[in-house]
């Protein structure tokens, strides 16, 4: 099957995205265990035992979806830090989803995160001639808004019960969009975002 969007690695500075492979599950669980990240119930971070699981659903979405999922490497250290994925794929109206994003704790709230957002929109917007990206969160999440808001996403609304959380709780689901009249001013506020003294400390 031919897809939209084709295997690709996207590197900066800070960080470089691989297409997920089998291969990263033990640096993955690695990276989930530095903040013990499944244990909050809001986020998509998988329990350390769960990584293999994990990765072997994402590679199915890929197959089956044409989404395409990263695992995200750190370059000061050569570490595997998280993961991210484009999906929600919708190649006749050319938009996309940006999400099953999750950061080791020593990852977040740093010119990692910032950066990689520069990547994935980037390559949406400049390559793949995208229309719109979508970002969603959970409405509990604070950080996680906050952060989708600094990228200069609008809310496009809130989907109320949209889902039930491995923990039986209905999660209401807040939706944003980046469209593409949009990003040459995203762009430009995350590209000074990484110029600035402790960058991306904020995004």
């Amino acid at each position: 099957m031919t897809h939209w969007i084709e295997p690709i690695t996207l590197r900066g500075m800070h960080a470089q995205l691989e297409p997920l492979a089998a291969s990263h599950a033990p640096a993955l669980a690695a990276a989930a265990h530095d903040g013990e990240l499944w244990r909050l119930w809001y986020t998509s971070a998988p329990h350390p035992d769960q990584i293999d699981d994990y990765v072997a659903n994402a590679l199915r979405m890929r197959d089956e979806t044409g989404a395409l999922p990263f695992a995200v490497r750190r370059l000061s250290d050569d570490r595997i830090v998280g993961c991210t994925r484009y999906f929600n794929v919708e190649t006749r109206h050319r938009r996309l989803e940006i999400g099953h994003t999750w950061y080791s704790a020593s990852a977040q709230r740093s010119a990692l995160n910032t950066e990689c957002k520069l990547l994935l929109l980037g390559h949406a917007f400049e390559t793949l001639n995208t229309i719109a990206v979508e970002l969603r969160t959970h409405f509990m999440n604070q950080a996680s808004r906050r952060a989708i808001e600094r990228l200069g996403a609008k809310l496009d609304g809130i989907l109320r019960q949209h889902q039930i959380a491995p923990d039986g709780s209905l999660r209401d689901t807040c939706v944003y969009s980046i469209v593409a009249a949009e990003w040459p001013a995203v762009r430009s506020n995350l590209r000074w975002k990484l110029e600035q003294p402790r960058a991306g400390a904020r995004s």
